[in-house]
């Protein structure tokens, strides 16, 4: 039987109050008490740390205005800010087969599909997670990082739309690609 799913345009959010709301929400949709939620928003400049990030990834000058928030999402470091599509889906994973790496890379193939009906060709590349241009050097044009409690998920994926590249190329070295912005 399918619910259907709530969708939440927020607009422009502090990261902090979004990932409150993730939780709230993640709480309610394990109870069965809302449907599957899809979270749709802009943040503030902020550079989330997921729990694979390393020392050395962060290069932000001084005085940067920049909020740095340690995160439970798995995936390294990356920026956030205006000009980015951040998608957090709350799926109830038991309801939509409970395989962790499926799930990841269907939202990897939902990217691929919505950037190719816009003119942009984008791929995987192989061993990294995220969606890329492919050039003579790949650039990142999506990060995809989650968190899974109980196979209910919180984070996702956030799309550079019109992002400026400097604070996500100058500011962090964790795309996994060497030169790749």
């Amino acid at each position: 039987m399918s619910r259907g799913a709530y969708v939440m345009n927020l607009g422009r959010v502090p990261y902090r109050d979004a990932w409150d709301l993730q939780r709230s929400l993640a709480a309610a949709v394990s109870q069965g008490a809302v449907p599957d939620t899809v979270l749709l928003l802009e943040h503030l400049p902020v550079i989330t740390l997921g729990r694979r990030t390393e020392e050395g990834e962060l290069h932000v000058p001084d005085g940067a205005d920049v909020e740095i928030v340690d995160t439970d999402r798995g995936g390294k470091s990356t920026y956030h800010g205006p000009g980015q599509l951040v998608c957090y889906p709350i799926f109830d994973l038991t309801r939509h087969g409970q395989d962790v790496k499926r799930y990841c890379r269907d939202l990897e193939e939902a990217l691929i599909h919505t950037l190719r009906a816009v003119g942009v060709e984008a791929a995987r590349i192989d061993g990294l997670t995220g969606i890329w241009i492919e050039d003579a050097i790949p650039r990142k044009i999506a990060s995809i990082g989650v968190h899974i409690t109980k196979w209910v998920t919180t984070h996702g994926y956030a799309l550079n739309v019109d992002l400026d590249p400097a604070p996500f190329t100058q500011w962090i070295t964790a795309c996994g690609l060497a030169d790749a912005s």
